[in-house]
Formats: structure tokens, C-alpha cells, sequence
């Protein structure tokens, strides 16, 4: 059975910052005409950036729709025509202070894709030097190091809940 489904027809609900809201009216496989809404997103990427073979940074941020602080891998959106690696190259720096001699791509995920097209791009970062912090001015995170072994264990306790960080143990 072919499982795609055909665009009838496609309308703008809202326009966001960096996101915009989609809703898609489409023919399913049987014939049947359905409507889909949709998150457009530019992609992102995160970086998992170890200072040695034991110790990774994570930040800790507040994020707003769980309204609570959460620790995570430096991650953040692609922005327009860049590419990336690029992309979390400048997300380590901006939110940590470092910056990597060696990048290494990991894979990607895609966050939510019953109705975001977000893809996330991963990276392993190492021989770190610390350079200056340079967070976007509605950005706030507090940098932490962590034992690696440490933080799979606050992964299997749900002391941490990203995704994006759950997910790049998988490549490790």
C-alpha cells in the first residue's frame, strides 16, 4: 500500500518569529480528504561537547512551555542559509563560552514529526578551549559539567527530559 498523502490545498494559519503555523488539506491513501496541521521550522542544531573522555557540558535553560529549568545539550535554530554544523559550532560558543578544535556529525532526528518538520541535527565536540560567552540577548543559561555515566543515570531517573539530549546517547 502507498502511504503518502497528496497536498490538495495549503493555508497560512500564523506567522511566527522563526515558525509558522501550516494547515494542509489532504487525500489519504483510501481516497478520503482530511486536514493537517503543521509546524514549519528551519531545523536546528545541537552539539554533545565533552572537555574529556568522562566530563560533557550541559546548560541549564528555562523553557517557557514546560515552565520550568531543564538541562540540556547547546543547541539552537538554523538561521537562514547556514549551514549545520556551522550552526552548532556558534550554539557551543554562545551558550557555553567554548569553543571545539573537532566536530564530528552524529546524525539527525526529527523532534516531532506528526506535526513539526524540525530536524535536528547532532554533533560530538571535543579538544575544547574556553573562549567568551556570547548568549542572544533573550537567552540565559547557566553552564554545568557533568560525568557522563552521571548523566545517563538523570536520564533513566527523568531528571532529564530533552529529547534532543536523550536522543544523542543513542549515537555515542
Amino acid at each position: 500500500m502507498n502511504l503518502n498523502e497528496k497536498i490538495l490545498s495549503e493555508r497560512l494559519i500564523h506567522k511566527g518569529n522563526f515558525i509558522d503555523f501550516i494547515n494542509k488539506e489532504v487525500e489519504l491513501p483510501n481516497g478520503s480528504k482530511t486536514n493537517r496541521d503543521i509546524i514549519k521550522h528551519p531545523g536546528a542544531a545541537a552539539i554533545i561537547a565533552f572537555l574529556d573522555c568522562e566530563n560533557i557540558i550541559l546548560v541549564e535553560q528555562f523553557r517557557l512551555p514546560l515552565n520550568k529549568v531543564i538541562l540540556e545539550i547547546p543547541a539552537g535554530k538554523l538561521n537562514k542559509n547556514e549551514e549545520p554544523m556551522e550552526c552548532a559550532k556558534r550554539e557551543l560558543t554562545e551558550e557555553t563560552g567554548y569553543i571545539a578544535k573537532d566536530i564530528e556529525y552524529l546524525g539527525s532526528i526529527a523532534t516531532a514529526p506528526g506535526f513539526c518538520d524540525e530536524i535536528i541535527y547532532l554533533y560530538k565536540a571535543y579538544n575544547l578551549t574556553l573562549g567568551e560567552k556570547n548568549e542572544d540577548e533573550d537567552e540565559f543559561t547557566n553552564v554545568k559539567i557533568y560525568n557522563i555515566k552521571d548523566v545517563k543515570d538523570m536520564i533513566k531517573k527523568g531528571e532529564i527530559i530533552d529529547g534532543k539530549t536523550i536522543s544523542i546517547f543513542t549515537f555515542l
